[in-house]
């Protein structure tokens, strides 16, 4: 199996993606723990752990076009919540995962609108796709290292993170939970670093996949002219 890790640490495991994945690796024997905020707890209580995956996120609506209706204090509670945090527990987690002497994974759950933005869910768009590029830049840190960075990015998925934007019919919005999660596992299994799951938009994962790949060439050209200058 290309997914060797044993015990993963789930930052958001309560509801929608993060409680399907969990209830999915522990059906394969992985042992999960949900959440722990101090390092050094980590460290005493935890040292089987392999892989973390960070889940957790919010949406709400923002229309600029009516500035009255914006409530920037909730602006940056997304933003907090869906970027900002998760560039602390990556500072905390990355020393324990880096202290193995076997291989490690920190894993991340994406929107497919990092790329193609949804406008009402504009503080989403923007958290999301600050953690990607923020996200990159750390998979390029750890290159020659025991850690590998595996980004797992979603269209619509049929979870409770919909409610408040579509109430009773954002359950019936996207892609249904355990299709997405059999479609991410079997990804998962072979190996895979940048798993795209669904469409988003109306635009297919195919087409979606094209602007992926000049993406990372364009990355990659990017990471080989700075490594001249190194």
């Amino acid at each position: 199996m290309s997914f060797p890790y044993k015990h993963v640490l789930l930052v958001g495991a309560t509801s929608g993606i993060g409680s399907a994945m969990a209830d999915l690796f522990i059906s394969q024997d992985i042992k999960v723990t949900a959440v722990g905020r101090r390092r050094d707890r980590l460290d005493a209580f935890h040292p089987t752990i392999d892989a973390v995956f960070l889940n957790a996120g919010v949406q709400g609506r923002f229309l600029f076009n009516d500035p009255s209706s914006v409530d920037l204090s909730a602006f940056d509670k997304e933003i907090l919540v869906n970027f900002t945090s998760f560039v602390h527990i990556v500072h905390a987690v990355l020393p324990h995962l880096l202290a193995h002497s076997t291989p490690t994974a920190l894993l991340y759950t994406g929107s497919h609108v990092s790329l193609i933005p949804a406008p009402p869910m504009s503080a989403y768009c923007a958290s999301k796709a600050a953690l990607e590029s923020f996200m990159t830049s750390v998979r390029a840190h750890l290159e020659s290292t025991n850690v590998s960075l595996i980004h797992i990015s979603t269209g619509p998925v049929q979870t409770e993170i919909n409610d408040k934007l579509m109430g009773e019919r954002g359950r019936s919005f996207g892609m249904p939970l355990d299709v997405f999660t059999k479609a991410t596992w079997e990804k998962l299994q072979k190996g895979e670093k940048n798993i795209f799951v669904g469409p988003v938009g109306g635009s297919s994962e195919e087409q979606l996949a094209e602007i992926v790949d000049k993406r990372e060439a364009a990355i990659d050209r990017m990471i080989q002219l700075l490594k001249k200058f190194a």
